[in-house]
């Protein structure tokens, strides 16, 4: 990471668990100074105090970026003690999911660039996709910034309003977990077969694993991938029959789980 303003003036991390460890991991290999990042947690990890980073130690009296990656429920507690860094021009960037930008902008001031985003579970290995959308005090350069920190674990979008968030919960924040299912149902499906559960298991994981991999890779869209592996009237062609049916088939199961997910998201931001 090549950001001398970050490195001179700070980097606070809020809450250090999977996440924010796997983003700490990023920006030290990345370059940052270990000695420019404070860390407050209340049950850091061995890994966390082994890096050379300041834990619970006073922080920078006004640090470049303030990164706030404790679970939402936790947030109404531990933003306060960082309320007096707002209203200037440290950058608090929030990975929280359910926490507005008007709920932030509510304990640390009005004036306060926020960035909120969202990130999805695979980022613990540097495979997640973040989301994010910066409040109207949030410069372009600010905006880069929060970019170059989340690149640490996976890809980043930017959104063009904060409304998107909720469908960006409900496809990859929430993602993550119907894939899994899919991965079990598929097993199963083998079993039912007369495969052994262990094998159906390996084979399942590794298809959707190679899948995945091949659809990141490859030129052809998902919809070129899926003809080219399906031959007239072939195995595929039957099993897709079932699958695509737009009735009983995946498609309008897909779009009612991600519709239940946004939704639930939607109502949690307003509670």
């Amino acid at each position: 990471m090549n950001n001398t303003d970050i490195a001179q003036r700070g980097l606070v991390l809020l809450g250090c668990g999977k996440m924010g460890s796997a983003m700490l991991a990023g920006w030290l290999a990345d370059g940052l100074p270990a000695t420019s990042v404070w860390v407050l947690d209340p049950y850091p990890s061995d890994w966390v105090q082994a890096q050379g980073v300041h834990v619970n130690e006073g922080v920078p009296e006004a640090p470049a970026v303030v990164l706030l990656a404790v679970k939402p429920q936790m947030m109404g507690e531990a933003l306060p003690v960082l309320a007096a860094k707002g209203n200037g021009d440290t950058l608090f960037v929030s990975v929280a999911a359910g926490t507005t930008l008007a709920t932030l902008e509510s304990v640390l001031g009005g004036q306060t660039p926020i960035v909120r985003s969202m990130p999805n579970t695979p980022a613990a290995i540097g495979q997640g996709i973040t989301a994010i959308i910066g409040n109207a005090n949030t410069s372009q350069a600010q905006l880069e910034t929060a970019e170059t920190l989340l690149k640490a674990i996976g890809s980043v979008v930017r959104l063009n309003s904060e409304a998107q968030i909720d469908a960006v919960t409900g496809l990859s924040g929430s993602g993550p977990a119907y894939v899994f299912h899919l991965i079990e149902c598929l097993a199963k499906a083998g079993e039912a077969e007369g495969l052994a559960p262990d094998l159906a298991m390996t084979l399942a994981k590794a298809t959707v694993a190679g899948a995945g991999a091949l659809a990141m890779q490859a030129d052809e869209t998902p919809e070129q991938l899926r003809i080219n592996v399906t031959s007239p009237n072939g195995t595929t062609q039957a099993g897709l029959e079932v699958l695509m049916d737009q009735v009983t088939g995946l498609p309008p199961l897909a779009t009612k789980t991600v519709a239940a997910a946004a939704n639930r998201s939607r109502e949690l931001a307003n509670d």
